[in-house]
């Protein structure tokens, strides 16, 4: 099948901002649409009246007096227990960022209550279905859509218009038109999208390079290359340690985990199962049911069999595989960024272990396409009857405020190193940060000018730094990351050599996906995973068959349906 990119393209504006005390590349992706947008302003040309009286004058960011209490719940997995024991003496509701609600803006934040992961969705489901749901609620577009038709959130249009900040507007306008298309149901603005940034979903190959080194090999320029690097690491005693004991490739039971997943592994066969995309007849068509989706299963099967991925995989999560990666018994992971944090442990443990990222190959040799979804799935909607809906608004105006505007304190608010911007309720920022606090200390490499760097920038840099010149391990996976030859310099090479492919459909979801999306997701993941573990491969044509009939036909024409209209519209 031949992949076509998204019919309006992707623009991509560099705008360069020189004067003689820094320099600043600021970039701005902007998926499905022909407009450019701004993007993150630097501190030093504030557009929002450049002094601290005039942001807090701003309608967005004035105080309730008396303070008004909003309602939320929240998941409090694992991961936020380990982040709040960073912070001693703070809880939940009561943190930097609960006090900072309350000082600034008269927003007491109160949980109506809180649980685990599985327990959390489906009390969280459970909320939605008897609309008892808190005054502001996190949904995804299905839900939101089904508490819009049954008229129990309220209408943000004007909300929205009248008390976002400048500043604010910028920033949730660099995906482009898609989320806020998202939040639109019968023309109304019924949700403030959670916007994210598709190109954060970019996956890299990270290998154990001392592995590389030890058995002789190169890395991969091709899926070849990297099926025998998996094999050498499963069977010739890479860790040298006489035992048979390494698995070449990390994978967990849910097969599209941003870090150790199979997506970008698929996409090295032209597979790409979890988007839409535009094919060669102008059409959208859905990646699960392509016929480079079966090859890709198929070489998995063959590497599951032959001993190179761990046999336990499909019971296991990330944190337990996770777990044999920090135990050296993993030498490849596919991942987004922040894969350097999950194999960071295997170098705190061993110090020779030295995991580098590369860019995802393909098994033609020529560059592969790198899937990006789109990711804006979470809405911000308030509940019919709260009284000040324009609250949540304000929150997110302060948050951005405070970690990337002028009055900004980014080592308080946002990374201290740890990361504190977690324990807000509501958490948006500027989409293209990472990328451009990356090009900020390369341009602070290259001229060894300080003053390049802004908040973001100066802390990776320290962090950085302290590995360089301590040997301080928490600096590890940043330099792996921000380091002249980490992520961002690959992804530069991605955005270069246009290896981006981004999702096609970014509308509302249809009311077949509402349907149907779930039981069709199960079909394929069970499918999926039973070809891996060794099902004939054959059930992959069943598998399309079932798709079609269980309700895909009917989503695939709704998907066309709409991308027709858009075209219309932009025409």
């Amino acid at each position: 099948m031949n992949i076509s990119l998204p019919r309006n393209g992707v623009v991509i504006v560099r705008k360069r901002i020189r004067d003689k005390a820094a320099l600043m590349l600021a970039v701005f992706m902007v998926v499905q649409t022909l407009a450019a947008c701004e993007g993150q302003r630097p501190a030093e040309e504030p557009d929002n009246g450049g002094t601290e009286e005039a942001i807090y004058s701003d309608p967005g960011l004035t105080k309730y007096n008396p303070p008004i209490e909003i309602s939320l719940v929240r998941n409090v997995n694992e991961d936020f227990s380990d982040l709040i024991s960073n912070f001693p003496g703070e809880t939940l509701e009561d943190n930097r960022w609960s006090r900072l609600y309350e000082d600034v803006l008269g927003i007491r934040v109160k949980y109506e209550w809180t649980a685990k992961d599985d327990l959390y969705y489906q009390k969280l489901g459970s909320a939605l279905a008897s609309g008892n749901i808190p005054d502001i609620v996190r949904v995804d577009a299905q839900q939101l859509r089904q508490l819009a038709n049954e008229g129990l959130i309220q209408d943000l249009t004007e909300v929205y218009e009248q008390y976002a900040a400048p500043f604010t507007k910028d920033v949730l306008s660099q995906e482009g038109t898609g989320p806020f298309e998202a939040a639109t149901i019968d023309g109304k603005l019924m949700a403030v999208p959670e916007t994210a940034a598709s190109v954060e979903g970019a996956q890299y190959l990270w290998i154990r390079t001392d592995w590389l080194g030890r058995l002789g090999l190169k890395p991969p320029n091709t899926m070849n290359d990297l099926l025998a690097i998996s094999k050498a690491f499963t069977e010739s005693d890479p860790d040298g340690n006489g035992k048979h004991d390494t698995f070449g490739l990390a994978l967990t039971q849910y097969l599209w985990d941003p870090v150790m997943g199979a997506l970008d592994f698929m996409a090295g066969y032209g597979a790409y199962p979890n988007i839409w995309l535009e094919d060669d007849t102008g059409k959208l068509v859905n990646g699960a049911v392509q016929p480079e989706v079966k090859q890709a299963l198929a070489v998995l099967q063959r590497m599951y069999h032959g001993g190179q991925i761990d046999p336990e995989f499909a019971l296991k999560d990330g944190r337990k595989e996770k777990a044999l990666i920090a135990e050296g018994k993993i030498g490849i992971m596919y991942g987004e960024q922040w894969g350097s944090f999950v194999v960071q442990p295997s170098y705190e443990k061993d110090s020779d272990a030295d995991w580098q990222p590369y860019p995802i190959v393909s098994d033609t040799g020529k560059l592969a396409k790198v899937p990006l979804r789109f990711a804006t799935n979470q809405f911000l909607a308030v509940k019919k009857g709260v009284k000040h809906p324009e609250a949540i608004v304000k929150m997110i105006n302060l948050h951005l405020e405070k970690n990337w505007g002028v009055t900004a304190e980014f080592e308080k608010y946002y990374s201290t190193p740890y990361p504190a911007w977690q324990l807000s309720p509501v958490t948006p920022f500027p989409l293209l940060k990472n990328y451009e606090a990356f090009l900020q200390l390369e341009e602070f490499r290259t001229t060894g000018d300080e003053a390049v760097l802004h908040d973001e920038a100066k802390a990776i840099r320290k962090n950085i730094d302290a590995y360089r010149t301590r040997n301080d391990i928490t600096g590890w996976g940043w330099e792996r990351i921000y380091g002249p030859h980490g992520v961002y310099s690959i992804f530069r090479q991605y955005e270069k050599n246009n290896q981006l492919l981004f999702e096609s459909f970014v509308g509302v979801p249809t009311e077949a996906i509402i349907e149907k999306q779930s039981i069709l997701d199960e079909l394929k993941n069970k499918t999926f995973m039973n070809i891996i573990l060794g099902r004939p491969i054959e059930e992959f044509d069943r598998f399309v068959e079932e798709w079609h009939r269980l309700g895909g036909t009917e989503m695939t024409a709704e998907v066309n349906e709409w991308f027709a209209e858009k075209g219309r519209k932009t025409q």
